[in-house]
């Protein structure tokens, strides 16, 4: 791996170490978060209807993975943040999933440490996470050697085009931040005094890392109409109108050109 790839890797453990004590705040599960995963478990629900045995990338605090396994889903859990695996750790004990729970300290950009060909039944990964993976390619290249023939994806990742952010930013002439989301690479973004390299995509730039393993199932915009988590003092001064429009997000975020917006996507794929 080049030493440029490593330490930017390194930076972004240390970022999300140093904020797994208090993710579960307003910092990473706001009102706006919590929406944002209620959706992502809907499509996880109807992707994988039946217990299955799935792989998360990139658990954050475990909140997805507990909610899964209390399904009676199998999770094996994988973070390259120690902190917030031990966050994981203690969820799934309090929650008494712990007997459905694997963990490993994993990143998603280095699941050739995972042995073993066709033992999943399908891998999601919620908000954000794959972001920080340098090849995405390399990706799709062991998630299909992990999943089973049929087997599905469910990801959440952040996307190019936020009309809210574009507003945001561009009310308060935040030309340098409004850039962000453009630029072609890993770029640092700045969280609790440190940084994280993120790559932003579109949804069908993303998918073309999986086309040749993976066919397209369904793809569709998160936080289209209603703001970014950033801006969650927009739901909490205005909750009916928020409630709203989220309602109509929901029912439009798969339209055409729609479900190329968003503050994220949501992306299913199968394995050919």
């Amino acid at each position: 791996m080049p030493q440029a790839v490593a330490s930017r890797l390194a930076d972004t453990r240390a970022a999300f170490d140093s904020v797994a004590p208090d993710y579960d705040g307003p910092r990473g599960n706001n009102t706006l978060v919590q929406d944002m995963r209620a959706e992502m478990w809907s499509w996880l629900d109807r992707t994988f209807p039946e217990p299955s045995r799935l792989l998360d990338l990139g658990c954050g605090t475990g909140l997805d993975v507990v909610r899964m396994a209390g399904l009676g889903h199998c999770v094996t859990a994988t973070d390259w943040s120690d902190g917030m695996l031990e966050r994981t750790r203690v969820r799934a004990e309090n929650e008494r999933v712990a007997e459905r729970v694997e963990m490993l300290a994993v990143g998603a950009h280095e699941l050739g440490r995972i042995p073993g060909t066709a033992i999943f039944d399908g891998a999601y990964s919620n908000l954000g996470a794959l972001n920080c993976v340098p090849d995405p390619s390399a990706l799709a290249g062991e998630c299909a050697r992990l999943l089973k023939p049929g087997g599905a994806l469910v990801f959440a990742v952040i996307g190019r085009v936020c009309p809210w952010e574009i507003g945001y930013y561009l009310a308060r002439a935040g030309w340098q931040r409004l850039k962000v989301r453009f630029a072609s690479g890993m770029v640092p973004v700045r969280m609790n005094g440190r940084v994280v390299w993120t790559r932003y995509y579109r949804p069908r730039e993303f998918y073309r890392a999986f086309e040749r393993e993976f066919e397209l199932v369904h793809y569709r915009g998160l936080c289209v109409l209603v703001p970014p988590p950033y801006l969650a003092r927009v739901k909490t001064g205005y909750p009916r109108a928020y409630e709203c429009v989220w309602r109509i997000d929901r029912r439009t975020a798969g339209w055409p050109v729609l479900r190329d917006l968003g503050d994220h996507f949501l992306i299913v794929m199968r394995k050919r």
